[in-house]
């Protein structure tokens, strides 16, 4: 600082901040006895006492004003740390109190763990082919097990081909970003992925819901469908078009991955979904930790036990008392079909309520699509053909007429229609007459257009996935 006074020297010195005024009086104090100065020892004039006294007086007025001015913060900074109650009385619930106590550690993102487990991916799995060059390859192997092609094969079985009828569900892939980075992901779902669903298209699909009163549920899939843009105001819209009397059966079902529930930022989701009377259908490929971390990437088992806690402690997994339904999906670790649907379901529930004290509703159990991830998987491994031939093996007939694509319009982040969620991964368009460039959800007023209603079923040799034994249609 600069310090002068009137007919004075001008002293230039450093007090340091933040230490005592008695401190920096002794500064002073030096200073003069040292004889030091803006003009240097050579040039230093005589200090008199009169100007150190005044300078001394200086530093006690500032103190004098400064101890105050910091007692004065401290005090509001523990006031500001004080959690004081709201001011308007009616907050002062319950609710508001329970998330008040709740915890305050702060939470980590199982992100960084995805990551790696995609680091790792690249190094197992073939590089990725074009959707279209998948195609072939997979028609390459039923061609080599001696199966024809999947519309073929029912012709020849004698079996009608799925027929489309009303749609009473659609399902929003609304973008494919996501904290986890699963081997199996026919998405090929990674927090690398950016493309999230835009608000304009966000309020089309709304307005399509309502122009549909065929339309029964909402499937808001990704991705983490939580973690995209949009979902908040597609489970909104949602409710309030079931919530006004206008659709009082609409059901809202979020595909959850359960470890979204753990991610930061996502402390009030679990909340969120209660509160709409959002249905949830979670993945949870083991009841065993070291099956679903092999699965679905590190660390996964343990976060998706807590995030079916969470669930369970507001009411999910006893949907007949509660209303609150929580599913869990199964698919098997490795090219098998999965067991029967009936008896993995009690020794799910046998398992994970002994370990775990988890509830849930009802297993479903779906075979392993051979498209993307899983495909790069099996190509990589030698299993393709085999993979495709025990699908083929396993036809069962009486899965064609309630496979998805027959009541489903699938609807990607972009707007672009599809007749289900693994045609649009392939990029297999729904398109009017089989041709042009395929429907988006701007062209549509309702899901009852008739351009939906007469268009063909779109099929190829992964659609065996979902006509295998059970189904997973």
């Amino acid at each position: 600082e600069q310090v002068r006074f009137d007919k004075s020297p001008v002293i230039t010195m450093t007090l340091e901040a933040g230490t005592e005024p008695a401190s920096n009086a002794a500064q002073l104090f030096r200073h003069f006895s040292s004889g030091s100065g803006s003009r240097g020892k050579a040039n230093a004039e005589p200090r008199s006492w009169a100007t150190l006294l005044a300078s001394l007086a200086l530093l006690g007025t500032a103190a004098l004003t400064a101890v105050p001015l910091l007692r004065w913060l401290q005090r509001k900074r523990r006031a500001l740390a004080f959690e004081y109650g709201p001011l308007e009385l009616s907050d002062m619930t319950v609710e508001a109190a329970k998330r008040m106590h709740e915890s305050k550690e702060q939470r980590s993102s199982l992100i960084p763990d995805a990551l790696l487990d995609l680091e790792e991916q690249g190094e197992e799995l073939q590089a990725a082919l074009a959707p279209s060059a998948e195609v072939d390859k997979r028609a390459q192997a039923l061609a080599a097990v001696g199966a024809p092609p999947f519309r073929r094969f029912l012709r020849e079985k004698g079996v009608a081909e799925p027929a489309r009828g009303s749609c009473r569900t659609l399902q929003l892939n609304i973008g494919l970003y996501c904290n986890q980075a699963c081997n199996h992901c026919h998405v090929e779902s990674s927090p690398l992925r950016k493309e999230m669903m835009s608000e304009d298209v966000v309020e089309q699909c709304l307005r399509l819901l309502r122009n549909s009163p065929s339309v029964e549920v909402l499937d808001l899939t990704g991705g983490a469908p939580e973690l995209n843009s949009g979902f908040e105001r597609l489970v909104l819209g949602a409710a309030e078009l079931r919530d006004s009397g206008a659709r009082p059966n609409l059901r809202i079902i979020d595909r959850c991955n359960l470890t979204v529930l753990l991610e930061p930022g996502q402390e009030r989701l679990a909340e969120f979904l209660a509160k709409h009377r959002v249905d949830v259908i979670a993945s949870l490929p083991s009841y065993d930790a070291a099956q679903t971390d092999k699965q679905r990437g590190r660390k996964v088992f343990e976060r998706s036990i807590q995030g079916l806690r969470v669930l369970n402690e507001l009411g999910y997994g006893n949907a007949e008392k509660t209303g609150l339904r929580l599913d869990l999906v199964f698919n098997p670790p490795g090219p098998f079909l999965p067991p029967k649907q009936a008896l993995l379901e009690s020794k799910y529930k046998k398992e994970l309520s002994s370990a775990h004290g988890i509830e849930f509703d009802q297993l479903i159990t779906i075979a392993n699509m051979p498209i993307k991830r899983y495909f790069d998987f099996l190509r990589k491994k030698g299993s393709l053909e085999g993979y495709m031939d025990l699908l083929v093996r396993n036809f069962n007939e009486e899965t064609v007429p309630d496979l998805m694509c027959t009541n489903t319009v699938s609807v990607g982040w972009d707007g672009a229609v599809f007749d289900c969620d693994f045609n649009q991964q392939l990029e297999l368009r729904l398109a009017p007459n089989g041709r042009g460039q395929g429907l988006n959800v701007f062209d549509l007023q309702s899901l009852d257009d008739e351009r939906l209603r007469k268009a063909k079923i779109v099929t190829a040799a992964h659609c065996f996935g979902c006509t295998a034994a059970q189904g997973s249609g």
